[in-house]
Formats: structure tokens, C-alpha cells, sequence
């Protein structure tokens, strides 16, 4: 009863995502001119794509060696091809399959199955992992709203953008000393780790921005996309699709900039995140114990 109960709530997790991607695809969609929105999509240059291609890989390798890091720091000794493979299966399933175990959920299982670990620890290693890069996120994006339009349109808010800016690494070292005590000796590299990744997410953007535009006001659109990528991180769409795109489409409105660029933006992003992703499933894993674990049994 308590199974079917569950699986029922997971469907209805699922259909709800789904309907609140659809229609914010639709919302975004029946505003902008679908067929400049094509045009621009399809005279994009390949080889700027092809460079955000690789600069997002990129962002997603430094990712999974700071996952690593804190596996390490619980007593989960994962060889590095190992943990990138669980890392992209993960992001496949937290791609394509919403609603269900997600990507997180599949490593805290596997890990606490096959390595002895409570799940309690699996769970804070994810858990502080995704939080460690929702921190770099948000100062990066106050960062670039700084210099940006935003900026002139909303003086008054600078002092606390500054000051959230100032607030924000402290608070989080105190976050981690107070109850997150087993990452605290990795917190020095794992901040640096965390600004590199939403680093090498923004270069990845700013090349599809040169793509498909003369990326004028760059800053704007990269500041909406450090913005939108916030938006993601609520699991109320399939993969961030839709939240994305509504975030640019209303931000670049306010802004009074091309939305269909924006918009353009935001969908060649997911594609390029979708096709890395796939490398997560066309790839054979093959779960592994822990290295120490195999040396004690040898």
C-alpha cells in the first residue's frame, strides 16, 4: 500500500513538471516571433557552439571532482572515471527523467548500496555539493549585475547587492563549521572549485551569445543567464526547460533587449546540456566498491 502510494506521488510529481514546462514553453513561445526565433537558432556558428560545448563539459568534469572530494571526505574512495560516469548518468537522469529518483537520489542509492555508508552522509555530500554551487551562483550573479543595465535601472539596490556579495562565503563557512563539520578541510579548494564551474558555465553561454548575436549588452544576457540558472534549481520543470526561458524572455522585456535572443540562448543551452547528458547512459557503468574496500578484500 505505502509502494503504491509512493509511485502514485512520483506520477504526480512527473505530470505536474511536465505541465508546468509546457506551459511555460507555451508562455514564452506564443510572445516571441517563432520564426526569427528559428532563423537564429539555424545560422548559428558551429564552431562558437562547439566551443560551448567544451567549456560546459568542462564545468561538469570540475563538478564531479568536487563531488568526489566530498565522497572523500565521508569515507567513499571512488576512482575518478568511476564517479564521472556516475556523475553524467546522473545528469542524464536528472535530464530526462523528472519526477522520479532524479540523478541525486540514484547516487545517494547506489552509493549507500554498494559502499556500506549511511545514507544520512551520502545525502550531505550531495546535498552540500549542490548548495556549495548555488553560493558561487548567487555571488557571480551579483557580480555581473553590478556592471550591468540592471544596475542603472535599480541604483537602490546595490548597497545590497554588496553586501549579500560580502555576506554570502562567510555565512557558508559558518554553515559548514556549525553542521557540516567533515567538509570543513576541504572548504578552501571546493569555493574555488565551485567559482571555476559557474565560471566555465558563463564562458559556455557567452560563445552561444557570440554564436547567434554580435553579443551586444553581453553582460545583460550573461547576468539573466546566471539568473535563470537559479530558476533551474527548483525542480518545478523537466530539466529547467521553461523556467530558463522565462526568466530571459520577462528579464530581457524588462531590459528592453532582443528576447528572442535571449530565448534562442537559453534553448541551444538546454540542447548542448541534453547531448552531454546522453554520454551518462550510452556509456556501460559499472558500479564499483569503494577503492579501499577492494584493497581489504584483496
Amino acid at each position: 500500500m505505502a509502494n503504491r502510494k509512493q509511485q502514485l506521488s512520483k506520477l504526480i510529481k512527473t505530470l505536474a513538471q511536465v505541465v508546468v514546462t509546457v506551459l511555460a514553453l507555451y508562455l514564452v513561445l506564443t510572445k516571441i516571433d517563432l520564426t526569427e526565433l528559428s532563423e537564429i537558432i539555424r545560422k548559428a556558428n558551429p564552431w562558437y557552439l562547439l566551443l560551448s560545448f567544451l567549456f560546459f563539459n568542462i564545468s561538469k568534469i570540475i563538478n564531479a571532482l568536487r563531488l568526489n572530494r566530498f565522497f572523500r571526505d565521508i569515507g567513499i574512495e571512488l576512482s575518478t572515471m568511476y564517479n564521472m560516469k556516475l556523475y553524467y548518468l546522473g545528469m542524464f537522469y536528472n535530464l530526462f527523467l523528472p519526477g522520479g529518483v532524479g540523478g541525486d537520489g540514484y547516487k545517494i542509492y547506489i552509493l549507500q548500496k554498494n559502499h556500506g555508508i549511511r545514507m544520512i552522509n551520502v545525502f550531505n555530500a550531495v546535498f552540500w555539493d549542490r548548495l556549495c554551487g548555488i553560493v558561487a551562483l548567487a555571488v557571480l550573479s551579483l557580480g555581473l549585475l553590478l556592471p550591468s543595465t540592471f544596475a542603472e535601472k535599480l541604483p537602490q539596490f546595490i548597497p545590497y547587492a554588496w553586501a549579500i556579495i560580502a555576506a554570502l562565503y562567510p555565512l557558508s563557512f559558518l554553515l559548514n563549521k556549525l553542521f557540516y563539520k567533515q567538509f570543513l578541510g576541504s572548504f578552501i579548494i571546493t569555493a574555488w572549485e565551485s567559482m571555476l564551474i559557474q565560471v566555465t558555465q558563463v564562458i559556455s553561454a557567452f560563445f552561444i551569445l557570440k554564436a547567434i548575436s554580435p553579443a551586444y549588452h553581453a553582460i545583460d544576457y550573461l547576468a539573466i543567464f546566471l539568473i535563470s540558472s537559479i530558476a533551474t534549481v527548483l525542480p518545478v520543470t523537466v530539466g529547467g526547460a521553461g523556467a530558463r526561458e522565462i526568466t530571459f524572455y520577462y528579464l530581457l522585456d524588462y531590459l528592453s533587449l532582443d528576447t528572442s535572443t535571449g530565448v534562442a540562448l537559453s534553448l541551444i543551452f538546454f540542447g548542448i546540456s541534453a547531448v552531454s547528458a546522453l554520454a551518462g547512459i550510452l556509456g556501460r557503468t559499472r558500479h564499483e566498491k569503494s577503492i579501499s574496500q577492494k584493497r581489504t578484500e584483496g
